[in-house]
């Protein structure tokens, strides 16, 4: 028999940690403090299986899943001496979700399970308070007909709302026992008018309801949403947690709260989180209340002029100190933990790796380091690779002048500018449009998930430092200031207002996560200073690596970003978007009108001096470092003019009538110029044009190494190879424009005539092209569309489809086929090392920034990857992590 239910409790668990997979995230970390000797609630974990059961067999259990369960309740019921379902004595119990990766707030959670009429006045007697009661009983209506009966939150809350106007009451503590009385009465009331039928009475029935709607949460569009944008699978499924119920809410000397044991955004540390007197779970990561921090450190910090718990409940504080000490020390890494005091005494309900920022994965991770907790090794696997993007990019200029509208909660750090919108919707679809855009809201809720992403950054009016907003803000990377209660948001007229100063939608405003500050207009950045934390590890990570990182950089200025970066060399040179500059489009264009050689030669005389200059540049910058020139691949339709100034312009540069202009750019016009008249097929029929850029190539080499005596490492690529006969062909017209520079100039100059692979046929061709080639570079965006048949710039309309239908489990065009794509590459490598073993094999696609293709690359013996320069560092650590990998199946093999 399937053991599909695993108990925990009393000391013990039939789960553990390393039960991540079958238990998920919350199941196995509630085993593991049982084990630890934590206090931790009685309960049980339905497995992931059951999950994956669920919806093979149309959303039907188990067979035996229903005796398991009842089985799990009376484990409950025997350690705590009460009774699901008993008038008098009740077992209430809490069913939340629990996938074996943190996906926060994106699956569903129901609290108080097991009340109804009778069994709210037996927790009323047990308990001695009948406020604590009503307001437990109308929050399970409230979630439950949420959750469960899909009935909208504002129907409950309007109703909350309303009440307190017409009873001159403000706050939701300050409504007593009968306020609460009359407002269950009114949620059964919503429940009758809404679903047809009344509030379920039944616990047991209330339970299969809540099994249900928590397994069918994985499914729900928040969810499905949340694991595409992190590459979660499918078929992992969620665990559902059933635990008893202990309250926050039954007084001054109950609370709820979550903490990290290190500050999340800085990595410091020191214990951080926040709690709230007389409340649930839910408050806090709602933001419903404004919450209180758990230190007088924190709570200065901050300015708060709430107490800390280290005021009002200092004994707690203390066990919670000695809890986090005891959770780093058993998982040698931060965690994320939730807990309830119930009358004094300190109960822990999950404790999860905590998501933190880049800045603060560094920090700690360094720290764990210098602390002899774990080694270099293991804190260069525990960064993630796609996150140092947050580190990258520009942060607010101190120096710069600025109008502050209002100040919140620092609650993820960075800066971003952008049109203040109101909705995730609106988000979405100026983000779209290549808008920046800043997501303002109340609240965040997890069906936001879609316009957090595509904002820039978020700013809220309500909710602290472990808000919904704030989680999902820093695990994404975006700034994020929370909670700016000065600020009143009108959803209605689409307006907001801090201290008089009305903002619309659609005006500019800044926001500085870091600080908390909400500026008006845009405020001018600064680049990033990687030193500290990110320069110690990232030098460990260099250590650990064999695969080289270099960047496709063309311009000065992506040359010097790239070295500052650690790029050890150019990958690749577009020469071609030198040309699209306003001093060349009109040289590039006479060539293309050229009759004759003769008339083309005089067009690419003009751009020979700035081709030498601008290779002359690149090879300074990067100091000897090896520097990937492709020559030209485009058509040449892509240089011609698309409107009626510019054809005029061109009839005017070329003297020729705008008649004759447009008649040779009809002529240029190609079916599908992707297999079109381009690459070596240019090289090949206007040899002039490489012979230029050959030219061009080595005097800037002469000239560079004339200057400082240091070597340049020029390797000159021909794009679009099919055959070896067209590399013979480019190849000995290169070597000959070289021999006659350097001969000129008396110097010589070490130098590489390479080749893309991008082209299937290249690939099984490898070993006859390997014989003229002195390196292979994978160029695989082209050999991707040639493989697949897809066109990069269309299959956008279809690719979602593809991958939600499971066709595609990753786009192909971020992440390397492995099974196509990745067999012409690995018959590419094997049959061009056979003719050619020292032969230099690179990628230069937009593959070689991706961790995932990384790993291939290592798998398959590239020597170095190629990426855009804002992703050298990630591509640095991929590849360390790649090695690291490696080591790890070479020693189980």
């Amino acid at each position: 028999m399937t053991k599909w239910v695993h108990t925990f409790g009393r000391g013990g668990a039939e789960g553990r940690a390393e039960m991540r997979n079958l238990l998920g995230g919350k199941g196995a970390g509630l085993a593991e403090m049982c084990t630890l000797g934590l206090p931790v609630p009685p309960g049980f974990t339905i497995s992931t299986e059951v999950c994956t059961w669920f919806y093979e067999n149309g959303k039907t259990y188990p067979p035996d899943l229903e005796d398991q369960v009842a089985t799990g309740l009376k484990s409950i019921e025997r350690a705590l001496g009460a009774r699901f379902g008993d008038a008098d004595n009740p077992l209430l119990v809490s069913v939340r979700s629990g996938a074996r990766v943190s996906m926060p707030g994106m699956m569903d959670t129901v609290l108080n399970l097991g009340l109804n009429d009778n069994s709210v006045e037996g927790l009323s007697r047990r308990s001695g308070d009948e406020r604590f009661a009503y307001d437990s009983y109308r929050r399970f209506i409230q979630m439950y007909g949420q959750v469960v009966l899909g009935i909208e939150h504002h129907q409950f809350e309007d109703l909350i709302e309303n009440h307190k106007l017409d009873t001159g009451l403000t706050l939701d503590t300050e409504l007593s026992a009968e306020d609460w009385k009359i407002i269950v009465n009114g949620f059964k009331d919503v429940v009758l008018q809404e679903r047809g039928h009344p509030f379920p009475q039944q616990p047991r029935e209330q339970l299969w309801g809540a099994i249900g709607a928590v397994l069918g949460s994985w499914m729900n569009p928040r969810a499905v949403t949340y694991r595409r944008l992190h590459e979660i699978p499918a078929d992992w499924g969620t665990a559902v947690n059933v635990q008893a119920m202990v309250f926050g809410n039954m007084g001054q000397d109950c609370a709820t709260g979550v903490a990290f044991t290190r500050d999340p955004s800085t990595g410091k540390n020191e214990l951080y989180g926040e709690f709230l007197v007389n409340a649930q779970g839910e408050d806090v990561v709602a933001g419903i209340r404004t919450p209180q921090h758990l230190t007088i450190a924190g709570k200065e910090a901050n300015k708060s002029t709430l107490p800390a718990m280290e005021e009002v409940m200092p004994a707690v504080l203390q066990e919670l100190r000695r809890v986090r000490q005891v959770l780093e020390d058993h998982y040698r890494d931060m965690q994320d933990i939730e807990f309830t005091v119930q009358r004094g005494k300190l109960w822990m309900l999950q404790t999860r790796s905590g998501k933190r920022t880049a800045q603060a994965a560094l920090k700690i991770a360094v720290s764990l380091v210098e602390e002899g907790v774990i080694d270099r090794q293991e804190a260069v696997r525990r960064i993630e690779p796609a996150s140092l993007d947050q580190l990258l990019h520009p942060t607010l200029d101190p120096r710069a002048k600025t109008t502050i509208l209002t100040r919140g909660l620092p609650a993820s750090p960075g800066a971003a500018s952008g049109k203040v919108v109101f909705s995730a919707e609106e988000a979405e679809s100026l983000a779209a449009h290549g808008e920046a855009v800043i997501l303002a809201r109340v609240e965040t809720s997890p069906e936001d998930i879609h316009g957090m992403h595509a904002a820039k950054g978020i700013l809220t009016t309500r909710g602290g430092m472990t808000s919904h907003a704030a989680v999902v803000a820093r695990g994404m990377g975006r700034p994020c200031v929370a909670g700016a209660g000065d600020l009143h948001i009108d959803y209605t007229t689409r307006k907001m207002t801090a201290r008089a100063t009305h903002i619309t939608a659609g005006e500019v405003i800044t926001i500085d996560g870091s600080t908390g500050e909400v500026m008006l207009g845009e405020v001018p950045t600064i680049q990033p200073k990687l030193s500290g934390d990110f320069a110690t590890l990232m030098g460990w990570a260099d250590g650990l690596r064999r695969m080289k990182v270099r960047a496709n950089a063309e311009t000065p200025l992506d040359a010097r970003t790239a070295r500052r970066f650690g790029a050890e060399g150019i990958g690749l040179c577009r020469t071609e978007h030198m040309f699209f500059e306003a001093d060349r489009i009109g040289p590039i264009r006479r060539v293309i009108m050229a009759d004759d050689e003769r008339g083309r030669r005089a067009g690419l005389a003009e751009l020979l001096p700035m081709q030498r200059q601008d290779f002359a540049e690149l090879f300074r910058i990067m100091r000897g470092l090896p520097v990937t020139i492709r020559l030209l691949d485009p058509p040449f339709h892509e240089f011609l003019p698309k409107t009626d100034a510019e054809f005029e312009e061109m009839a005017r540069l070329t003297e020729r009538s705008v008649a004759q202009v447009r008649q040779r750019a009809h002529a240029l016009i190609e079916t599908n110029p992707m297999l079109g008249h381009r690459g070596c097929r240019l090289g090949i029929t206007y040899p002039e044009i490489y012979e230029m850029q050959a030219m061009a190539i080595f005097e800037a080499a002469v000239l560079v190494t004339k200057e400082n005596g240091a070597g340049v490492e020029p390797e000159i690529m021909l794009p679009l190879i099919a055959t070896k006969k067209e590399l013979d062909i480019l190849k000995a017209m290169i070597d000959r424009v070289g021999k006659s520079v350097m001969e000129h100039a008396g110097v010589t100059v070490p130098y590489l005539v390479g080749t893309m692979i991008e082209l299937p046929r290249a690939a099984l061709r490898a070993e006859e092209i390997a014989a003229t080639a002195d390196f292979f570079s994978f160029g695989t965006n082209d050999l991707t569309q040639t493989v697949f048949g897809l066109s990069r710039d269309d299959a956008a309309s279809f690719l979602g489809a593809y991958q939600r239908l499971g066709i595609f489990e990753r786009d192909p065009f971020v992440t390397l086929d492995p099974a196509g794509v990745g067999e012409l590459v690995r018959i590419a490598v094997e049959r061009g090392r056979a003719a050619r073993p020292g032969l230099k094999l690179g990628i230069c696609g937009e593959h070689g920034g991706d961790p995932a293709s990384i790993r291939f690359c290592q798998e398959v013996g590239l020597d170095y990857v190629s990426c855009s320069p804002y992703r050298v560092p990630i591509a640095r650590l991929a590849v360390a992590q790649a090695a690291l990998a490696g080591e790890c199946q070479d020693a189980t093999a």
